[in-house]
């Protein structure tokens, strides 16, 4: 575990090693412990898949120094990838969907980054398009691509799954994790398994997202507020394997804002809305274990608190449920 009580070079030798807390509202029985990743520099897990594909693609000479990362995100993606770019002598852009979190670019472009907004009703699916498009007017210039490149999962197969298992000597009995690209945890999962091939691994998603279809349910399509997870079209999200899902819980977006609201009420964890909706379904899955529904190897749950609520003050995630603005 890095102690930090050394000088170190770079803000890169920060990413990663972040806290693993006890969530207080858990089952005694079953206690669940949470990934604080607004402890990275750029203040998400991000950071992490922004080091290790900038650095993983300059090893491989897919990306010369110089060379220009093009990725669409929603904000998040782009402050790691901005993190890492700048310390590795590459320019980047990001291209993001207008409605996403004003803070987000406005870091973006604190970072040296150049932003390139693409209208809310195209999607994510419009900001690859056009991610793509840019690309190919820039000479030496790579779209990384994290709903597809497999970079991401491996980013959460080489840090983060390694050390929730150090943290709890190996003693993990569910993982519970959002999905938007899905790469947290893909890579968190298939560290987990080949660990111990019982661990109960559970994807969450906003109620009105499409990842339940994949294991053969039939959820309803709608409009969430919660923001960084979930999809409209889970053939875009390539990363996300079923086989190594247990389940999809799906959270809605009201019990997703009581619950971050009472993480900073009560245990003094001020987290966003994906957050909010991996604390809830995780407190859901140690019930069920400590229950006898859900039969873990271990009587404890990991899940990953993505990023900070400061990212999305402006739309008002701390005021009531009818005026925040997901």
């Amino acid at each position: 575990m890095t102690d930090y009580r050394t000088p170190l070079d770079s803000v890169l030798e920060t990413v990663g090693e972040t806290p693993l807390v006890r969530v207080q509202a858990a089952p005694p029985e079953v206690p669940v412990y949470a990934k604080l990743e607004s402890f990275n520099p750029g203040a998400s897990i991000k950071d992490r898949i922004g080091k290790y594909m900038v650095e993983t693609m300059l090893d491989r000479g897919e990306l010369e120094p110089g060379g220009t990362v093009i990725e669409p995100t929603a904000g998040n993606t782009g402050i790691g990838f901005a993190v890492a770019a700048g310390q590795l002598d590459v320019d980047a852009v990001f291209v993001v969907p207008e409605r996403f979190s004003v803070e987000k670019q406005q870091l973006m472009a604190a970072l040296g980054a150049e932003v390139i907004n693409t209208p809310t009703d195209e999607g994510m699916g419009g900001a690859i398009e056009r991610a793509h498009e840019l690309a190919a007017e820039l000479d030496d210039a790579v779209v990384p691509q994290q709903f597809s490149n497999p970079l991401n999962v491996e980013a959460h197969y080489e840090t983060t799954g390694p050390e929730i298992f150090e943290a709890l000597d190996g003693e993990v009995g569910a993982v519970v994790a959002g999905c938007g690209t899905a790469g947290t945890l893909m890579g968190i999962a298939e560290y987990a398994l080949e660990q111990d091939p019982d661990v109960h691994v559970t994807a969450v998603e906003p109620e009105g997202s499409l990842y339940a279809e994949t294991k053969g349910e039939d959820p309803e399509e709608a409009d969430y507020k919660i923001e960084g997870i979930g999809t409209h079209d889970p053939a875009t999200n390539e990363l996300f394997d079923p086989d190594l899902v247990d389940e999809v819980v799906q959270v809605p977006d009201r019990r997703a804002h009581e619950e971050l609201r009472r993480l900073a009420r009560e245990e003094g964890q001020l987290v966003a809305s994906s957050a909010g909706a991996a604390s809830a379904a995780a407190l859901h899955v140690a019930e069920r274990i400590r229950d006898g529904e859900i039969d873990a190897p271990h009587d404890s749950v990991a899940t990953v608190f993505a990023d900070s609520s400061e990212r999305y003050l402006s739309k008002g995630i701390y005021r009531s449920f009818e005026e925040w603005d997901g």
